[in-house]
């Protein structure tokens, strides 16, 4: 399945979860590109909207180690078996280390900002979380491990294009699962959207800071934020 854009991808992955209207929800995107298909959801179920601000670990010939949140929370690639994360975190240490400081001041200068993920706005919420393109379940494990410390109702896990491997994560991890569409040869996220043009950092956070003057009171969508092109 293939999408005009992030936010045609939203509004239909909001009419699946319609039922959740009532209740207390939270939408957490788990990536820049998700704000955009999360702000839909948020809209539509008059949520509070927050990203997951997360770095990748790397190591030479891998992409993704491991990820850090923005409080120090390390996550390893579960592709990687028990003796293959103590061995390499054995052998890169130092360099671990290193990237651990400098991705975690980078994250720490963002903390502040008004879309970081607001641990008390969780508690007791059921939690949608949202990507908009999930090839491996990596990130839905970083966010299950981020939010095994907060006493949540339930956590619904969203995303609009999937590989069969990250849509089997996704149902070991979550309590239930939304997928547009499962693709078993995933090629890259922006594959699948005519439109791949997504706003900056600051440019989201005000999108996530005034998500609530969006809500969708009258059954239709308020267009806000045209010029971020939500």
């Amino acid at each position: 399945m293939y999408f005009v854009s992030r936010a045609e991808a939203g509004r239909k992955l909001a009419e699946e979860l319609v039922e959740y209207r009532t209740e207390n929800v939270a939408v957490v995107a788990l990536s820049r590109g998700a704000v955009i298909v999360g702000a839909q959801i948020a809209i539509k179920l008059h949520a509070n909207l927050m990203m997951l601000l997360t770095e990748n670990i790397t190591l030479p010939g891998i992409d993704a180690f491991a990820a850090i949140t923005s409080n120090n929370l390390m996550t390893y690639n579960k592709a990687f078996y028990t003796g293959e994360i103590e061995e390499l975190s054995a052998e890169y240490f130092h360099f671990i280390e290193q990237q651990r400081m400098e991705k975690l001041h980078r994250l720490h200068r963002l903390v502040d900002a008004a879309g970081e993920v607001k641990r008390d706005l969780l508690r007791n919420h059921t939690v949608i979380l949202v990507s908009d393109g999930l090839p491996t379940g990596f990130s839905v494990d970083v966010a299950a491990e981020f939010l095994k410390s907060i006493k949540i109702k339930s956590m619904i896990i969203t995303s609009p294009i999937a590989s069969i491997g990250a849509v089997d994560r996704m149902h070991l991890v979550g309590d239930k699962v939304f997928c547009l569409s499962v693709t078993e040869n995933y090629i890259e996220t922006s594959h699948y959207y005519e439109q791949n043009n997504v706003p900056d950092t600051p440019d989201l956070f005000k999108i996530i800071e005034n998500i609530s003057l969006s809500w969708d009171r009258h059954g239709k969508h308020i267009k806000k934020y045209s010029h971020t092109k939500v």
